[in-house]
């Protein structure tokens, strides 16, 4: 008799372990031979040698299929213990699964590129409207690379530009008044990885979010790299970012040019950044657009009236004479 300790490391065992614990009482009916504990990550068994280690590999096979997963069925863990292939339930698009076991795939055609793009390229420019997916499609991107153990960590950024309101008049800390403009980050995020999970690598610095000023100064190694909301910007501030770059490191920038936040003085730095890289070799470009917005349907519709407002809004303002033909500052 022997006794023996196995450590859940890459999964979140309240997954593993079931609903009060169904799993691995499951477990235990399928081998009945073995003394099995279940605390916390740690699983301490005791019994016979041979039988641990059939137990042992299968158990380390169940707990890939919960990482990869984010889900573990009663006839998956029969099927493995018993030596056959869980049937699957990846197809060829899935980018990861959700907390819900749910696939996240490409929901457009331009959603698509962008992933393609992601595994060509070692940097790439992901630029739509509001709900077109490019922040969250991103994010799942990082996640799968994660998972797959291709990169040491993730590294969520985005620029601190009030929209309406001032930082300054929030309460709390600086962590606390800059925490709200990096939600739409955690929320993601919370959709792909379990809680404690996620928390764990937060604990760890494996995934950071953190504001773009904090990226000063840095060299960002084995990592993916998110810049979300890049229209708001500065030059000064993209070019800052994009040359944190380091070794085995992939970044997206996202933005959407119809919502920047700057005062009217200043000038985008993604819009300059997409003119002065256009040329670049190595660097993709992805444009999305009201079709791919996946959000509710009347998000759609919101953004095609707020894009005839302003074109009738420029033709009133700016009112044709008649001398024009065409316009030589035109940029496609």
């Amino acid at each position: 008799m022997i006794e023996k300790l196995i450590v859940l490391e890459d999964t979140d065992p309240v997954i593993f372990y079931g609903v009060n614990n169904s799993n691995m009482q499951l477990i235990k009916a399928l081998y009945p031979k073995l003394r099995i504990v279940a605390r916390g990550n740690v699983i301490k068994v005791l019994g016979d040698e041979e039988e641990m280690c059939a137990f042992e590999e299968n158990i380390i096979k169940l707990e890939r299929y919960c990482a990869e997963y984010n889900s573990l069925k009663e006839e998956v863990i029969i099927d493995i213990i018993k030596g056959n292939a869980p049937q699957a339930e990846k197809s060829g698009n899935v980018i990861v699964f959700s907390v819900t076991g749910k696939p996240i795939i490409p929901r457009s055609e331009n959603q698509l590129k962008l992933v393609e793009a992601f595994q060509k390229h070692d940097m790439v420019f992901a630029i739509g409207p509001a709900g077109s997916g490019k922040t969250y499609t991103a994010i799942a991107l990082a996640v799968r690379a994660l998972k797959n153990k291709e990169i040491k960590k993730i590294i969520l950024s985005r620029p601190a530009v009030e929209a309406g309101e001032k930082l300054g008049f929030l309460p709390g800390d600086m962590k606390e008044k800059i925490d709200p403009y990096l939600q739409p980050l955690y929320d993601a995020l919370q959709d792909m990885i379990p809680a404690a999970k996620l928390q764990e690598y937060m604990d760890l610095n494996i995934i950071q979010i953190a504001p773009l000023a904090f990226m000063r100064g840095r060299t960002l190694n084995d990592a993916v790299v998110i810049l979300d909301e890049a229209q708001n910007t500065t030059s000064a501030q993209i070019k800052m970012f994009l040359t944190r770059m380091g070794m085995n490191t992939k970044m997206i920038v996202t933005g959407d040019m119809t919502q920047i936040d700057l005062p009217s003085s200043q000038t985008s730095g993604l819009i300059q950044a997409l003119k002065i890289l256009k040329d670049v070799k190595g660097i993709a470009f992805i444009e999305l657009n009201k079709k791919d917005i996946v959000r509710h349907k009347l998000v759609t519709q919101i953004v095609e009236a707020y894009e005839k407002f302003e074109k009738e809004r420029k033709a009133t303002s700016n009112p044709p004479t008649g001398k024009e033909t065409s316009s030589p500052n035109h940029v496609n």
